[in-house]
Order: C-alpha cells, then structure tokens, then sequence
C-alpha cells in the first residue's frame, strides 16, 4: 500500500504503517535506473510490533482447521493465477530478469500454493503398534510458532512462497522481510494473502536491509524459527546468532553448480542446457551453471557449438520480449562479477567471449554484463571455486567420468549438478557418486520442481529442505500421545516376571 505516490509501508497487524523512525530506502530498476519507490527502514521497534501481531495471531491461526488453512492458500494459487502477469512486471521492474523468467517465478508461487493447500488435509503424521495391550500411540505434528522468512531478491515471489505456505499451512504465523532490492514483489504478495482471507496478524511484512531489520528478527526472543536464504557467509552468521537462543534455522545458500558432458553427449542438447543453467535469470540463481566440466576428447567441438550461442544472446530491459538476458541487480554486485573476470585472467585462465560490462546504447543506464565464458580453467581457481552469482561459466577440462565427478564435488558447495551422456553405466555411476543435492542428467543444473525436497550439502545448507513433503519438517514439532485405555498402570520396558 502506498500513503503517496511511489511511498510503500510495513503491514503488521492488520495495518499499514510507515517504519516507527520515519526512514525510508529507495527502490530502483536495475535495467534503467528508474526510482520505483521509497520503503520503510525498519528497525527494532517495528521488529518488535511485527512479531507482538504475530504472536497474538498465532494463538488464534493454530487452532483453525488444517483443512481450512488449506482452503486459504488455495484461494491464494487461484489470485496468483489472476496477477499473473502484474506479478511478472513489478519482478522484471524490480530485479530485472526477463518476463518469461519472472512469469515462471509466479508458477512456482502457485504450484506451491496448491500443492501447500492439499496438505492442510493430510499433514501425515503416524500411527504404531505398541508393546502393551489396550494401549496405543501415536506421532502427530504441531506448529512451532513465529517464523523469521528472511528472502532474497532473485526469486522475490517464488522463495517467499516456499517457506511461508508450507510454514502457513502447518499453522504458523509469519514475520517477512524481503530484500530491500525486491520490496514490491513481496507486498504485493502479502496483499494477495490477505485478500484470500487470510486472518489479520498471521503475515506481517517489514521492509529493510539485513542490519538493523534482518537482525532485529535473528536476534528476537519470540522468533522460534529463522528460515533463510541468501549467501553462505550471511547463513552462517545467522545460524551462529539464532542459536544462542536456540532457534530453528533452516538455510538455503550459495552453489557452484557443474554441468559435465561427457565424450558420448548429446552436444547439442549439452549446449541448450547449459545455456539456460547459466545465463538464465543472468546468472543469477542458485542452482545456476557456473562449471561446465567436459570431456577432453570433446571441448573443441563443444565451444564451437557453444560460444556462438553465448555471443549471439540479447541483453537488455527484461521488459523487452526479445531480450534473453537481463541486468544484474545493483551495482555491487555487477563490480564484483567483472572482479572475477580479472582475477580469472590473473590466474591463466583464457577468456573466450565477454568480459566487461556492457554499456552500449541504452545499457549504460543499467547494470549489464555481458555473457562471459572462460577455457583453460584448472579446477582449483578461484573462478572454479567461489560463487559468482553472474553470467560467468568456466570450462574445465577432464580425462574420465572418475575425474569429472572428482572435480564436481571438490567445492564447498553442493547444491545442483548435470550430467549429459547416453551411457546408462555411466549415469548410474553419476547419480550414485556425485554429491549434491539435486541431480540432472541430460538435462541443466536448474528446474527444481515444488514436490519434491529442494538444498544442498555442504556449504548450500545445514541439512534441512524446502519444497515437498521435507518442505513441512522444519516447520513443525513433532508431538507423541500415548493412550492407555487398560483402566491400570502398565510399565512399558519393565520386566514383570
């Protein structure tokens, strides 16, 4: 909601209110620089009301039906069905990826939506036999409380989804805070919630960067769970933080994902594959390609195949339809891409296409790099090892499928990885020995789908997942009733002869 033109605020508790110091942040389009608006810089005050509404809510929302709940998140897909589209503009606005991209990003949205509102009538728990007679027991799921959803900007509606409707569902209530990059996306969003009836204080969103508002949430006593995703180093300063007061957390974090193509690959479905794992959304995702480990008896024949696709994909305002590749989110982040396009050559790495920052025409007004891929790359670079989040790839040459698969799991990463090959053997092999948490084979590293668990290992997160049934466990304790219908106290373990 706006107060003035282009002035956004805080939803908490059923009300709309500008941040308690008054302090706003401006919001700008990374393909035009555009001023979008001005959002409230909260802090501990606005942290606190937020979660005071949540708190209160939560004691009302738990006791409401699963199946009611369900019916909610159900109205919610059918209105995300509906903005579509108005979604699809304010993302590509906001963090600039194009329309086809961020049409995507509102699917995932409503997939989760109904796949989260079908569990509000199944919500499994189990049932067991038990060692006494006229006893039973049984393990059922409970809410935890307030969650913390702290999401990042290159999925700003698809990620909110995935932690809050599985969160809502269970019978939790929410405190958000977008990245101060996409703050539209995220209140249009909680918008979308409230008009399908969702109760007053369940959602309350509060705009603001990681500090003061990010650790206002961490650090708060009434947060039971801080649900997280953005860098490594950041994840690991939440967890720190969140367990001194023994929060939850769960984490979705960074990845340096690899596509291996091996000497009998389909190389011109290998080049479709890789194109979209790594210059989709610019870069700019998680489970994006950074790595394409090759076979050597192929390299050659792979480049040429690849590096003119590379050198022939568009660059421009996502709101163009004929643009393949969007801007970068901020200038930071665009001077850190091109950083590593100089440590690249400082370490002997050839760079074949891109390089620099695009500036030509309209471009100059943005933030665009161009589509950069590096050959010669030894698997020990810093390029082959520490997470870009831009349209770098780097081409790493190797002898077998042992040494491809040595390579792809040598990073502190381990999120998504690809193989292309038409030897089942070899397939099996992969899926067997490569160490990530989603595998594709012959298909790109990205494409995760919301029924099944998505995260990593390693560095990508600390054990729990987003997304299917796995999607629910952090969000819920479990609770076990024992019943006794003996009519006299029976002593489970204890021998009575």
């Amino acid at each position: 909601m706006t107060i003035a033109e282009n002035v956004f605020q805080n939803y908490i508790g059923g009300k709309w209110q500008p941040a308690a110091s008054g302090q706003t942040f401006p919001n700008y389009n990374p393909a035009t620089g555009e001023l979008l608006g001005h959002f409230p810089l909260s802090d501990q005050a606005d942290v606190d009301a937020a979660v005071a509404a949540a708190r209160k809510a939560f004691e009302k929302w738990r006791l409401v039906p699963a199946p009611k709940r369900g019916e909610i998140l159900f109205r919610v897909g059918e209105l995300l069905v509906r903005h579509k589209e108005e979604l699809a503009q304010i993302m590509t606005q906001e963090m600039g990826k194009v329309l086809k991209e961020t049409r995507g990003d509102v699917q995932e949205g409503i997939d989760m939506a109904y796949y989260m509102g079908g569990e509000g009538r199944r919500l499994f728990g189990y049932s067991v036999p038990v060692e006494l007679p006229n006893k039973s027991g049984v393990a059922m799921r409970d809410p935890v409380g307030v969650v913390g959803c702290i999401t990042p900007w290159n999925f700003p509606i698809a990620i909110p989804t995935w932690k809050m409707f599985p969160a809502l569902v269970a019978g939790n209530t929410i405190v958000l805070k977008p990245a101060e990059d996409t703050p539209r996306s995220a209140l249009r969003l909680v918008e979308l919630l409230y008009e399908a009836g969702l109760p007053e204080g369940v959602v309350n969103i509060v705009f603001g960067p990681g500090n003061p508002t990010g650790e206002a949430l961490i650090h708060h006593p009434d947060i039971a769970i801080i649900s997280f995703t953005g860098s490594t180093e950041t994840g690991r300063h939440v967890a720190v933080e969140a367990a001194k007061s023994l929060k939850r957390v769960s984490l979705e974090m960074g990845g340096k994902n690899a596509v291996i193509v091996m000497d009998d690959a389909d190389l011109d479905l290998a080049v479709e594959g890789i194109l979209w794992s790594a210059y989709g959304t610019t870069g700019q995702r998680c489970t994006a390609c950074s790595r394409v480990i090759v076979h050597r008896a192929v390299q050659d024949q792979l480049l040429e195949k690849l590096v003119p696709r590379i050198e022939q994909l568009r660059l421009g305002d996502g709101l163009d339809e004929q643009v393949d590749v969007g801007p970068v989110i901020n200038k930071k982040q665009l001077d850190k891409i091109h950083s590593y396009t100089e440590i690249g050559k400082s370490e002997g790495a050839t760079l074949v296409t891109g390089g620099a920052i695009a500036s030509q025409g309209g471009l100059a007004r943005g933030h665009f790099y161009q589509p950069t891929l590096f050959k010669d790359v030894r698997a020990d670079m810093r390029i082959a090892q520490e997470e870009i989040f831009g349209p770098t790839l780097s081409v790493i040459a190797v002898d077998s499928l042992e040494e491809a698969i040595e390579v792809n799991n040598n990073t502190k990463y381990g999120l998504s990885s690809a193989i292309y090959s038409q030897n089942i053997n070899r397939v099996q092999q992969a899926m067997r020995d490569l160490t990530t948490g989603i595998i594709y084979v012959n298909s790109g590293t990205t494409g995760a789908e919301i029924q099944l668990p998505f995260g990593g290992v390693r560095g990508t997160g600390n054990g729990h997942r987003e997304a299917g049934l796995a999607g629910l466990d952090v969000f819920t304790e479990w609770k076990v009733v024992y019943t006794d219908y003996s009519g006299k106290l029976q002593k489970a373990q204890i021998d009575t002869n």
